[in-house]
């Protein structure tokens, strides 16, 4: 190996598109003697298309304490691991944190590899102004919670990040619109893939979008919902619409804009226009 030998890798892997394995990702798991993964059958292929001779370790949600009992003894052995998920980054709405922190504990040495995930990727296509974001991940399945959680991410000014399964992503951002009101939705499926689509929309328009073609609602999800305006106040349209009237937008133009940027309401954002301009 290029790298140190007793060490615990995480290694993000692809979300889809093979290519996006980083040189160094492939030469580790060319390179370890073992490889934990999420879920051995899925990353066998992988593994040997790379040619990879590591044997594999499972280690999942249901298992991480004892999967991390065994890669502790390998290290201590001398020998390195590389640990994986299905796709994208270990830890990050995946299975990998806690053994982590059991590897850390018992003073060995991690080291983290950049590289894919989900969320940061769709982020950077999603054209938010947000300067901040909030990663949480999957909401709760049961309808009560999610809206629960919502109530509680609802004033957050930052940009909310989530993951979501395709069988719950319409009572999920009917469960959005419902209690976060209007705000600006992109919505991110099937990255990296053959399929792969980001649409941006008025929250209270996903839905309808979502529903008028069957296929808008396959594939894995990331939602990525503006932020709540400071104070209480429509500020982030107001920004916008003063920056597209000052480079001589006109007033309806600049309120539609402003709108499909922002997500707030055209109508009230060409009164708002109209009395800047005036």
């Amino acid at each position: 190996m290029t790298e140190e030998s007793a060490a615990l890798y995480v290694v993000p892997t692809p979300l889809g598109n093979l290519a996006d394995l980083t040189r160094r990702a492939e030469e580790i798991l060319r390179t370890v003697p073992w490889v934990a993964a999420e879920d051995t059958r899925h990353s066998g292929p992988l593994l040997k298309q790379l040619g990879a001779q590591a044997r594999t370790i499972p280690a999942h949600q249901h298992n991480e304490h004892e999967a991390a009992v065994r890669i502790i003894e390998k290290l201590l052995a001398g020998e390195a691991v590389a640990l994986i998920s299905d796709a994208g980054t270990p830890g990050i709405s995946d299975p990998g944190a806690r053994i982590v922190a059991a590897v850390r504990a018992a003073g060995c040495k991690v080291i983290p590899l950049p590289g894919p995930c989900a969320a940061t990727t769709a982020l950077s296509g999603s054209g938010l102004l947000d300067e901040h974001f909030m990663f949480y991940g999957f909401l709760p399945s049961k309808g009560g919670q999610r809206r629960q959680v919502l109530e509680d991410l609802r004033d957050y000014p930052c940009a909310l990040v989530f993951y979501e399964a395709p069988h719950r992503v319409l009572e999920t951002v009917a469960d959005l619109a419902t209690v976060l009101g209007e705000r600006t939705l992109v919505i991110g499926r099937e990255l990296t893939k053959l399929f792969e689509s980001i649409h941006s929309c008025p929250l209270s328009e996903a839905l309808e979008w979502l529903k008028g073609d069957p296929n808008r609602q396959r594939g894995e999800f990331v939602l990525m919902l503006s932020g709540a305006p400071e104070n209480g106040e429509d500020g982030e349209g107001e920004r916008v619409l003063k920056l597209l009237l000052a480079d001589g937008l006109p007033v309806k133009q600049a309120a539609k804009l402003a709108s499909a940027i922002t997500g707030m309401a055209k109508n009230a954002l060409y009164e708002r226009a109209l009395a800047l301009k005036s």
